[in-house]
């Protein structure tokens, strides 16, 4: 077992900013833009990047991570195999959360909601802007499935590839497409020193949000 070395580093130096309830907006989504335009410009490694938590019909819950691929007062939107473990316990209980992790920021935002698949025009458009290969992957990829080995899916790739061959069009799977969590409740953190770090949570309820801080 590793021992905790304890406070060090940026963990006993967070206070680039402050959060409070006087600076926010009534709505979550324009704090969230506002987070999300920072984070792009911050030089993350990928600030599209969060991680989805699932759960079975029993509340066996996992988690992966996944990309941001849009956000409006809609929701959040992500583009998945439906076959896959996710899309399995996404149908079977659709409820979820998401959060993002921007560390030079020392910011978090969770997020949690229902969530459904999108259209199929809005799966369509996605997948047709993606690059060739990843098209031919998500045909090739039984996705969260046991596989024997490295060279069965390498083989299952080449095969599909020759399946559609150089020019041809490559349509979207019917087991692959996009999700949308409709967001409930969404928490923003900023880090402060001493672990009191700020936390605001917008919760909806009857046709509107509603602002609360959290301990930390």
């Amino acid at each position: 077992m590793t021992d905790n070395p304890g406070e060090s580093g940026w963990h006993a130096e967070l206070d680039q900013d402050d959060l409070t309830e006087d600076r926010v907006p009534a709505d979550p989504m324009a704090l969230f833009a506002a987070w999300y335009e920072q984070a792009c410009a911050a030089d993350l490694f990928d600030p599209t990047a969060m991680t989805l938590a699932t759960a079975d019909p029993l509340g066996k819950p996992s988690a992966r991570t996944v990309l941001l691929k849009g956000f409006d007062d809609d929701g959040f939107r992500f583009y998945t195999n439906y076959d896959s473990r996710k899309g399995r316990e996404i149908n079977a209980n659709p409820h979820a959360a998401l959060v993002f992790w921007w560390d030079r920021l020392e910011r978090q935002v969770r997020i949690e909601g229902e969530i459904a698949p999108l259209p199929p025009a809005d799966s369509d458009s996605y997948f047709a802007s993606r690059p060739r290969g990843s098209r031919i992957g998500a045909h090739a990829s039984p996705q969260s499935r046991v596989i024997a080995n490295r060279q069965m899916l390498e083989r299952a790739y080449e095969q599909t590839e020759q399946q559609f061959g150089d020019d041809r069009a490559v349509p979207r799977p019917a087991h692959w497409g996009g999700y949308n969590l409709s967001p409930r409740a969404i928490e923003f953190w900023q880090g402060r020193r001493n672990r009191l770090h700020d936390r605001i949570v917008y919760r909806h309820s009857d046709g509107r949000w509603r602002i609360q801080r959290l301990a930390p």
